[in-house]
């Protein structure tokens, strides 16, 4: 085949020059005037410098060829200065033919830079960050040609890659004298909380392999071997994980690696990769050739959950570069401290088994979703994981000290003694608390007036089963039956549903368990239907909408759910409905489908109630009129108050702007509790306000006697209502709650209120 001879098939003869001083040099300083030296003789200029960033300080002239030596570690100025100075505060490259005629030239005559005109400056970035300025200028004045420019980038980037890694080895030793490159200072990374837990370790960097440098085969034939052994390298891996022990840490987790192992066996994605070879690519640029083709055409989907598969996608990608370079893909083959934090842009569910879960505390990721096969492994196995971590790779080096919060999605990085002091005192509380919360399980949640308390989880997944017994919970008020459709590439079979409902009603015994017909639309969409879409999913086709518009699958969905619940207590709700005609018009779908078991001569469940999630401000001022039809009212706490405030709980720019504790929203709240009550209709909250103990004990006095929460909330609520005298909290609330009322939140007020009747909250 021909080769295109603009194509490079050598380095330059800059990089080569860089190589070459390289070798055989020892500290950080002889590799700095190496460099200086190669990239003098190789560009054919008469300087070459390089200037360094002081943390928080000047740029420091740190090594130079054709400057006065008396300079180096004397010469400094801040950034924005001169035009070195511009450089590093702008990141960006100077190119100037005429350096004495700028505004911003600064003359130094200690550096004798008098003769020089022509000037190229280029940033040495790291991970985003400026540690430095380099420098080429020659008396003749002229331009740089843009191929100059483009290897002194490069260049560039290796040698900021050298020295920080000279330094973190190293240590003090491997550092110049003064200047840290190595990111020092205290970071507070604010992210999302995908799963739960406080931890303390050291961070470990997680690289995927890098983009093949050889792009173009020699010898096809030998590249279509190369690549045949790879993938059954990769595919022996893969059943090992679905196989081994490392397969069993959940039947939830066991379904995606059973996924995860269907990607690998995807015959279009290996007949892609044996057409790009075919090509004349070599294994491992067919290999980036087919990611590219799949991250081109998943990256156009808004909805998270198929980026989400993407993640999946390249994990298998990554995986596949590595047998193909010869690595060992056995599991817990990475060598990682004891106490390890994994920080990375995004790891997919194979290289999470990569790392032994013995030495494994918790992952920090720049990107991650809730839905992804990553954070519901980490949830069923319990490591905490903070995804959306926006720029924590920039700040971030292997080694350094990290706290993780994953209650709040915070990672304090190199912390200050004050917050070490703090978190070890938060770990502290949180262990003591555990332990109090664990000989409180089975002591019911019981007010001090002589209310009866329901605590119940929030579930939907096999995996969240063991926690009713762990938190000693009442029941589970929310199993979401969406994920089950979501973490599989096919619709699941009407036996798949049964047998799933049927484990839950088993494994909650004598508790209730209350299903949620699909919520699918909005940020939740299938992988194999077909996205529609919408300016605004939020508020758009979704859920009970699409249920009553394709009542295919709402009717297969019920069909299952009838057969699991036979001889039980079958208790199902209905999500996001609007109006009355809505619900009315779900539970006839749901009575058809009782009457078809009933003729067909199944059993039936032993008690059937049906209910409605209110969860749009429309219901809740049709509440009374709904209790005429429902069996029960639970409230979806985080979708009707971003619908009652118009602010997106998953925006973090609006999310922040409101407060369920709200005199309006207690308000609406109160209203809906109180219209139950007249009807005699059982009625509960689920989401994240009912796993708050400020706003569980608001809530419990406004009227309900059933809060549905994660587990984490189980046992703080408990231990605040044991302590809480509602009628009394109530009374002291309800003058605030009226039109009249002039208050921003009643936050302070139940804070207080706590204060003084020493709850703890």
């Amino acid at each position: 085949m021909s080769v295109d001879p603009n194509i490079k098939t050598k380095p330059p003869k800059l990089m080569r020059a860089i190589r070459e001083a390289m070798a055989g040099t020892e500290s950080v300083q002889e590799r700095l005037n190496d460099f200086v030296a190669a990239i003098s003789k190789a560009m054919r200029v008469k300087v070459a410098s390089i200037y360094l960033l002081r943390p928080g300080e000047d740029l420091e002239l740190s090594a130079t060829q054709g400057l006065k030596k008396s300079a180096v570690h004397k010469t400094r100025m801040k950034p924005g200065e001169g035009l070195v100075g511009h450089v590093a505060l702008t990141a960006r490259p100077l190119n100037l033919a005429d350096a004495p005629s700028h505004p911003l030239f600064s003359y130094r005559p200690e550096t004798g830079e008098d003769p020089y005109n022509s000037f190229l400056g280029v940033p040495i970035l790291r991970g985003g960050r400026v540690l430095g300025v380099l420098v080429v200028q020659s008396k003749k004045a002229r331009s740089f040609n843009e191929e100059e420019v483009e290897d002194l980038l490069t260049v560039a980037m290796v040698l900021a890659e050298i020295i920080v890694d000279d330094e973190r080895v190293g240590g003090k030793k491997g550092a110049l004298k003064g200047i840290s490159l190595a990111p020092v200072k205290p970071e507070t990374v604010q992210g999302k909380s995908f799963a739960g837990g406080l931890v303390e370790g050291h961070a470990y960097l997680h690289m995927p392999p890098v983009a093949p440098a050889n792009m173009l085969a020699d010898n096809i034939a030998a590249e279509e071997i190369r690549l045949e052994e790879g993938v059954s390298t990769l595919r022996a891996s893969v059943d090992a994980m679905v196989s081994g022990d490392t397969a069993k840490l959940s039947r939830a987790s066991k379904d995606i690696y059973e996924t995860y192992r269907m990607f690998a066996y995807d015959r279009k994605w290996v007949g892609r990769l044996r057409e790009a070879v075919h090509s004349g690519l070599t294994a491992e640029a067919a290999v980036e050739r087919v990611r590219n083709e799949h991250r081109a055409r998943l990256m156009k989907s808004k909805d998270p959950y198929l980026r989400a598969r993407l993640h999946d996608l390249e994990d298998l990608a990554n995986r596949l570069l590595r047998a193909l370079s010869g690595e060992s893909l056995g599991p817990g083959n990475k060598n990682i401290s004891d106490d390890a934090i994994i920080f990375a842009r995004e790891i997919g569910p194979a290289e999470l088994l990569d790392y032994d879960r013995d030495k494994l505390r918790g992952i920090v990721l720049e990107e991650g979703s809730a839905s992804s096969h990553t954070a519901i492994i980490c949830r069923a196995i319990g490591i905490p994981l903070i995804g959306r971590a926006e720029g924590v790779l920039d700040l971030i080096e292997t080694g350094d000290p990290v706290l993780l919060d994953g209650e709040d999605g915070v990672a304090y990085i190199r912390p200050l003694d004050t917050q070490l002091a703090g978190f070890h005192m938060r770990m502290n509380i949180a262990g003591e608390m555990s332990r109090a919360y664990e000989e409180m399980k089975f002591t019911p949640a019981k007010t001090i007036d002589g209310r009866h308390v329901s605590l119940q989880l929030n579930a939907g997944l096999l995996v969240d089963l063991p926690q009713l017994d762990q938190a000693g919970a009442d029941g589970i008020g929310l199993f979401r039956t969406e994920f089950q459709f979501m973490v599989s590439e096919f619709m699941p079979r009407l036996k798949e549903q049964t047998e799933l409902y049927r484990k839950a009603i088993e494994a909650a015994g004598q508790r209730p368990v209350t299903f949620r017909t699909l919520d699918l639309g909005g940020d939740k969409i299938l992988p194999y239907m077909d996205p529609v879409p919408e300016e605004n999913p939020a508020i758009g086709w979704r859920a009970i909408r699409i249920a009553l518009d394709r009542p295919g699958l709402m009717r297969y969905q019920l069909r299952a759910l009838v057969a699991a619940g036979a001889g039980r207590h079958l208790k199902v709700m209905f999500p996001m409905v609007a109006t009355v005609d809505e619900f009315i018009e779900a539970r006839a779908l749901f009575d058809r489908e009782v009457e078809r078991a009933k003729k067909l001569g199944h059993e039936l469940p032993q008690k059937i109630e049906v209910g409605v999630m209110l969860e749009t401000p429309s219901l809740a001022w049709q509440v009374m009129s709904v209790c005429d039809h429902a069996d029960f009212v639970s409230v979806g706490a985080n979708d009707l108050m971003q619908f009652f405030f118009a602010a997106d709980r998953d925006n973090a720019r609006v999310s922040d702007r409101y407060d369920p504790l709200h005199p309006a929203a207690v308000s609406i709240l109160k209203f809906i509790a109180d219209g139950c009550l007249r009807n005699d209709v059982p009625v509960s909250v689920c989401g994240a306000i009912a796993g708050r103990p400020l706003e569980a004990i608001t809530l419990v006095a406004m009227g309900y006697d059933q809060l549905s929460m994660p587990v984490t909330g189980i046992g703080p609520v408990k231990a605040a209502i044991l302590k809480l005298d509602a009628e009394k909290l109530r009374k002291k609330l309800e003058p605030h709650i009226t039109i009249n009322s002039r208050l921003s939140t009643l936050r302070d007020i139940v804070r207080e209120f706590c204060l003084e009747e020493g709850i703890p909250v």
